[in-house]
C-alpha cells in the first residue's frame, strides 16, 4: 500500500465492493493515494453480479431523451472493449419489428445510436428480413422484419474482480467480508470501525471516505456515519428490482434478441454460458433489505410470457434452470414508471470536515467514468495533484498485445486464444477457452510452473482443478463455493446440485497458508 500521512492509516477508505467501489479504489490507488476498500460480503455479491451482463449505450434511453447518458455510455463501450477484451465482447442484437413503434422511428433511433459517439469496433445497424436471417428460425413466423444493431456483453462479476485486482496491484488493500460499522470525524480525519466476519473489530484513521455502498448508500449514512450537514441530507434513492431467468439454449446462433413488450418494456434474450439463454429483466419497485431480494413467481411468469410471445418454442416456468435478482439503486427522478427512472449517477461531496463522498445511481457501463469523477473530487478535497489515467489502461488480463488498450485485442481475440491452445497444448480446448475468457493474459500466472494435466492438481469438480482454486484464493479473494461457482466463474450452471457442498468441504479441508491468501 502507498504510504499515507503519518497520523492516519490510509488516505481513502472506499465502502462497498461492487463495480463502483472497485472502480473508484482502482482509480484513486493509481493516482498514488493510499487506499483501502471494505466490503461486508464478497466482491460483486449483490447488484453488480445481478445485471443483464451488457455494456451498452442504452437504446431505450433515447426515448426518454437521455442523449448525454447514451453518448457517455457509448463512448465507454469502446473504452471497455479495448481495456478488457477477455470479459467484454461484441454482441449483435436482433429486434423483431412488432408495429408498436413505427419502423421509421426505430430507424431514426438506430441512426442516432450509431452516431452519438465515435464507433470503431462494432458494425452499424441494419434492417433484415427474418425468413432469410439465421435469427428468424427460432422466432414465430408472424415476425417478418427485424432491426439489428451492436452492443457488448460482459461478465459483470469478473469486471468487478479485475478492478479490485488492479487496485491491489497499485497498492490498495482489499478487505472482503469486512463491514464499516461506524465512522466519525476526529482531529481532521475519520475514525472508522471495521468488523470482520469473525466478529472482531478494528479501528483505523483515514483522511476521506467514499460511500459506494449501492443500495445501502443511504443506510450507511444514516446508520454508520456520525456527521452533520450534507451527509445528513442525501440525494434520494429509488430501489428497483431487476430479475432474470436462465433456461436451456433456445436458439442456435450467437446473436441476442431485444423484445418489445405490450407494456412498453423491453426484454433481452441473450446467449449465455454456451448452453443457456438469459432472459430479462424486470423493473419492479422494491422496499426491504436489498440482501434479501429474490425473483417472485409473477416475474418468472412475465419473462416466460414475453419470451413465448416471440419464440416458436414456448418458455414455461418449468424450463427455468436458474434465476437471480438484484436491486438497482437509482436516482429518484420522480418518473412514474420504474423502467423510466434515469440510469445516470450523482456524486455528492460532504466536505464539512474530513471529506465524505457518496455515490448515488449509475450503471455498469459508465462505472469507469463515474470512478474517474469520484477520484477527481477526492484528490481535489485532499489537495493531491494527479490526473485521470484509466481511459488509457488495460484491466488485468486485457493486455493481449501490449500494455496500451488496442483494437487488435477485440478484433483478433480468437487468434490470440488459438495461439494459447498451441502454447498449452496439454489443456483440452473447452478448458483453455474458459481460461482465456476469464483470465486473459493472467492465464500465464494461473498456469505458471505447470506443463501437464498432472500439474493441475486434484480435479475437485468437473472442469475445476486445484490449480485454479489456488489462483482464485491467492489472487481474487475467493473464500466460499458461491464465490467460485457463481462470481469468479459460472460453473455452478454446469454442475450438479451438490457441487457447492462438495467444494465447500474441499475448501475447508485445504486452507491456504495465512500469508498466501488474498489480502
Amino acid at each position: 500500500m502507498a504510504a499515507a500521512r503519518q497520523d492516519v492509516d490510509c488516505d481513502v477508505l472506499v465502502v462497498g465492493g461492487g463495480i463502483n467501489g472497485a472502480g473508484i479504489a482502482r482509480d484513486v490507488a493509481g493516482r498514488g493515494l493510499c487506499v483501502a476498500l471494505c466490503e461486508r460480503d464478497d466482491l460483486a455479491s449483490h447488484t453488480s453480479s445481478a445485471s443483464t451482463k451488457l455494456i451498452h449505450g442504452g437504446l431505450r434511453y433515447l426515448e426518454h431523451y437521455e442523449f448525454g447518458l447514451v453518448r457517455k455510455a457509448l463512448a465507454e463501450r469502446e473504452v471497455l472493449l479495448r481495456a478488457a477484451p477477455h470479459v467484454v465482447r461484441p454482441l449483435r442484437f436482433v429486434m423483431p419489428h412488432t408495429g408498436q413503434r413505427p419502423a421509421a422511428l426505430i430507424r431514426a433511433g438506430l441512426f442516432l445510436y450509431d452516431r452519438l459517439a465515435r464507433r470503431e469496433l462494432l458494425p452499424g445497424s441494419e434492417s433484415v428480413q427474418l425468413p432469410a436471417h439465421p435469427a428468424g428460425r427460432a422466432l414465430r413466423p408472424a415476425f417478418r422484419q427485424a432491426f439489428v444493431y451492436s452492443d457488448a456483453w460482459v461478465d459483470d462479476a469478473r469486471l468487478v474482480v479485475l478492478n479490485a485486482v488492479d487496485a491491489a496491484q497499485k497498492g490498495a488493500c482489499i478487505l472482503t467480508r469486512t463491514a464499516c460499522t461506524e465512522a466519525r470525524r476526529e482531529n481532521g480525519a475519520w475514525r472508522v470501525t471495521l468488523r470482520k466476519a469473525d466478529g472482531t473489530h478494528k479501528q483505523i484513521a483515514v483522511r476521506a471516505i467514499v460511500n459506494a455502498a449501492g443500495p445501502w448508500a443511504a443506510a450507511f449514512l444514516d446508520g454508520a456515519v456520525h456527521a452533520t450537514g450534507a451527509a445528513r441530507a442525501p440525494t434520494k434513492l429509488r430501489l428497483v428490482k431487476g430479475s432474470h431467468i436462465v433456461v436451456r439454449r433456445i436458439f442456435d446462433h450467437d446473436d441476442a434478441y431485444l423484445f418489445q413488450h405490450d407494456d412498453g418494456r423491453i426484454v433481452f434474450a441473450i446467449p449465455y454460458e454456451r448452453d443457456f439463454t438469459l432472459i430479462g429483466t424486470t423493473d419492479v419497485e422494491y422496499v426491504g433489505d436489498p440482501a434479501a431480494v429474490a425473483i417472485d413467481e409473477g416475474e418468472i411468469r412475465y419473462l416466460c410470457g414475453v419470451a413465448s410471445h416471440y419464440f416458436q418454442a414456448p418458455v414455461t416456468p418449468a424450463d427455468v434452470v436458474w434465476s437471480f435478482a438484484g436491486v438497482r439503486p437509482l436516482l429518484d427522478d420522480a418518473s412514474a414508471k420504474a423502467s423510466a427512472v434515469t440510469r445516470d449517477y450523482r456524486l455528492q461531496m460532504d466536505d464539512e470536515g474530513a471529506p465524505l463522498l457518496t455515490v448515488f445511481g449509475g450503471k455498469l457501463t459508465t462505472y469507469r467514468k463515474l470512478a474517474e469523477g469520484a477520484a477527481d473530487l477526492v484528490c481535489k478535497a485532499l489537495g493531491h495533484r494527479a490526473g485521470a489515467w484509466t481511459a488509457g489502461a488495460c484491466l488485468p488480463g486485457g493486455d493481449l498485445f501490449g500494455a496500451v488498450p488496442d483494437s487488435r485485442s477485440v478484433l483478433e481475440f480468437d487468434g490470440w486464444r488459438s495461439r494459447l491452445q498451441v502454447q498449452y497444448g496439454w489443456l483440452d480446448c473447452p478448458l483453455i477457452a474458459r481460461y482465456a475468457r476469464a483470465y486473459g493474459t493472467r492465464i500465464h500466472t494461473l498456469l505458471q510452473g505447470r506443463a501437464a494435466m498432472v500439474d493441475m492438481g486434484e480435479q475437485v469438480l468437473p472442469g475445476l482443478y486445484e490449480a485454479e482454486l489456488d489462483y482464485l484464493r491467492r489472487h481474487e479473494w475467493a473464500v466460499t463455493a458461491d464465490d467460485i461457482l457463481w462470481r469468479r466463474t459460472k460453473l455452478g450452471l454446469h454442475l450438479p446440485p451438490d457441487a457447492p457442498a462438495v467444494l465447500d468441504a474441499w475448501l475447508g479441508a485445504h486452507p491456504l497458508p495465512a500469508k498466501a491468501a488474498s489480502k
